[in-house]
């Protein structure tokens, strides 16, 4: 199964992805600014079924193909790499427009819809689907067999860093509402900051993990 040092590397990358303010996060705060904490939290847990959704997804249609050519997995890596600074650079521009995105809401609605517009969210992030399909890969050792047992443990990884970090984005919204919405300047900034860690981490992602 996968090794230790590779577990807490893999670790370290997903928390990097994760704390960068992407689509899942300013859907959840979103939910958080204009309906509270309870919807929130449903939120994170439709969010993180849809990302593991993505795992599910990931291990069994790429995990073979990734055993056998490391050709595919760097076309893959480079790809994803690609994408996730084109990411970055889109979410620098567009920062100015957060402060709309941040407080859209509306009235409350029930749980189950609540908890499946989260599940819409993980599952179309395309943040996190270029992560799994270009960055779990790297991460599997492939001498150990079990590649698809290994990516869906990785991504069960990911997901529990993935529930502490979004929830905590999420009650702090909650907590801070009034002073955190009505401040376009603080938004773009988060915005900004976002973009420009996604443009490093696609960086990292194409010069750094396994090459074979």
């Amino acid at each position: 199964m996968v090794s230790t040092d590779r577990l807490l590397a893999f670790a370290a990358m997903s928390f990097l992805l994760i704390v960068i303010p992407g689509p899942s996060v300013l859907f959840v705060v979103g939910r958080a600014l204009a309906q509270g904490r309870r919807a929130a939290l449903i939120t994170v847990l439709g969010n993180t079924l849809g990302a593991y959704a993505l795992v599910v997804a990931v291990a069994f249609g790429i995990g073979a193909v990734v055993e056998r050519s490391a050709v595919v997995f760097m076309t893959l890596k480079l790809a994803g790499a690609a994408y996730l600074v084109y990411l970055g650079v889109k979410a620098v521009r567009q920062r100015g427009s957060l402060h709309a995105t941040f407080t859209a809401g509306g009235p409350a609605q029930g749980g189950l819809r609540t908890l499946w517009e989260g599940f819409a969210v993980g599952v179309a992030n395309p943040k996190t689907i270029v992560f799994f399909a270009a960055v779990l890969p790297q991460f599997v050792d492939r001498a150990q067999g079990h590649v698809i047992a290994q990516m869906l443990l990785l991504g069960l990884v990911f997901n529990v860093i993935a529930v502490a970090s979004d929830s905590v984005w999420g009650l702090a919204a909650a907590t801070a509402r009034t002073w955190f919405a009505r401040s376009p300047r603080r938004l773009a900034a988060v915005g900004g900051a976002g973009g420009l860690a996604m443009i490093g981490l696609g960086v990292t992602v194409a010069t750094t993990g396994r090459q074979t």
